[in-house]
């Protein structure tokens, strides 16, 4: 077996066997589906009450996937765990013994963590989006074949796994558990919200990582005053998440352990 080989079957055996993140997968996967469970059986007895607007502007995939965003909080805990917890626990130095090279070792944990994520994401984005739509029913929900669903459901497994590429790499950078997720949590889920809502600061606020990829979560283009495209949103996010990799790299090469 290889030296990336050997490596990357090294992290997947710390992610299994690693309670915290086997929990936080499941939490993600829990409260994202039963979220999108809970909104199609709210939307359902009330999208016939709303007006001619309100239903042209409803969009029941978005809506579908509210319960992600809750869920993503889960993720971005697994993210970070997957790189820090060896930090706060000691094990790196036994770790960097087993894999001394560290662009192997950082390179291995990234690859493990960002392809969990990816294939927990798509089961969890096919999941949320037939339970929101199926308790939503006629005529408010949608089919896969309808105009900007595919691409919606494509873009979410990505943004999930963008997310997490970019809290694996912020937690490179810092190797505090504690210290990354109190910025994280409080960034992607109410300091980006209230600057988003605050006039001259949102032409800003639109390009911080969570506001910018998730604009492909919608199945209609989005509306007002952003300059940004679903694809284009998503593009930000990625190279945020380049950034933070970069940077993690950087740190793991030139810090002792």
């Amino acid at each position: 077996m290889s030296d990336t080989g050997a490596a990357v079957a090294f992290e997947w055996t710390k992610i299994r066997t690693l309670r915290s993140t086997v929990w936080s997968l499941a939490l993600f996967s829990a409260a994202s589906v039963v979220v999108a469970l809970l909104f199609g059986y709210v939307m359902r007895g009330t999208y016939a009450d709303l007006d001619a607007a309100a239903q042209a502007r409803f969009d029941p995939v978005a809506s579908g996937f509210s319960g992600m965003k809750l869920g993503m909080i889960a993720l971005v805990v697994f993210g970070v765990l997957t790189v820090s917890s060896e930090y706060s626990t000691g094990s790196i130095r036994s770790s960097l013994a087993a894999v001394p090279r560290r662009g192997v070792f950082y390179a291995a944990k990234l690859l493990t963590g960002t392809a969990t994520a990816l294939v927990v994401s798509a089961v969890v984005v096919t999941l949320s989006f037939f339970a929101a739509q199926t308790m939503l029913g006629s005529p408010a929900s949608v089919s896969l074949s309808d105009d900007g669903v595919l691409r919606a459901l494509i873009g979410g497994v990505l943004y999930m796994t963008l997310i997490c590429a970019f809290s694996m790499g912020l937690a490179s950078v810092l190797r505090s558990s504690a210290l990354t997720m109190g910025i994280l949590v409080p960034l992607f889920f109410m300091i980006s919200t209230i600057l988003n809502s605050i006039p001259g600061v949102q032409k800003v606020a639109q390009f911080l990582p969570d506001l910018a990829g998730s604009l492909i979560l919608r199945s209609k283009e989005p509306h007002g005053d952003g300059v940004l495209t679903a694809w284009t949103g998503m593009a930000v996010l990625a190279a945020w998440a380049v950034l933070a990799v970069a940077a993690g790299y950087f740190a793991m090469r030139r810090r002792d352990a």
